[in-house]
């Protein structure tokens, strides 16, 4: 019981001190003041391979992120945006040194122990945007983070992972002065 008590608490502070992983890139020369409305580019995502379900939640917080920025969307686009994913199960090893038994270790006497193991997924949702005059990749946003099977928990965590990425657009001008 002790164990499976300290591997629980493992777990949950380890993985509440997640963080979401955020990187972009995007092309330098492109003046992204430019842009003031979108269009969600249905080829690009119809590949993405999640749910429907899935897919209409990153929608939607996609659509809500850029509306706060004061984008719209449009029928005849300046932005075109796709979106993709990509899973990778991660097994994880927890040993701990708590117990009764034979041996040493620095913090306790004792302390046999065990090593235990739990598997995750991570996920890396990929965000794309296109020049739709152009047909060229201008920005692209990534996040990776633990993924959630909890219904109410995946949305919060699909919500948080776009916003994440997103504070990132439109990227600040460089100051030449520097």
């Amino acid at each position: 019981m002790k164990k499976i008590l300290i591997l629980s608490l493992t777990v949950l502070i380890f993985g509440s001190c997640a963080t979401i992983d955020v990187a972009t890139d995007y092309d330098k020369e492109v003046n992204f003041d430019q842009y003031k409305t979108y269009a969600f580019y249905k080829p690009g995502i119809d590949q993405a391979k999640i749910s429907d379900l899935d897919k209409k939640r990153i929608l939607r917080a996609i659509d809500f992120e850029l509306s706060q920025k004061g984008m719209t969307k449009s029928d005849s686009p300046d932005l075109l945006i796709s979106i993709f994913t990509q899973t990778k199960e991660q097994v994880n090893v927890v040993q701990n040194n708590f117990g009764y038994g034979w041996g040493w270790n620095p913090y306790f006497w004792g302390g046999a122990g065990g090593v235990s193991s739990y598997t995750n997924v991570e996920g890396t949702l990929f965000i794309d945007l296109i020049d739709e005059e152009r047909n060229e990749l201008v920005w692209q946003g990534l996040g990776t983070d633990v993924l959630s099977q909890d219904m109410e928990r995946k949305e919060e965590k699909i919500k948080e992972i776009v916003k994440e990425i997103l504070e990132e657009f439109p990227p600040q001008k460089e100051d030449k002065n520097k």
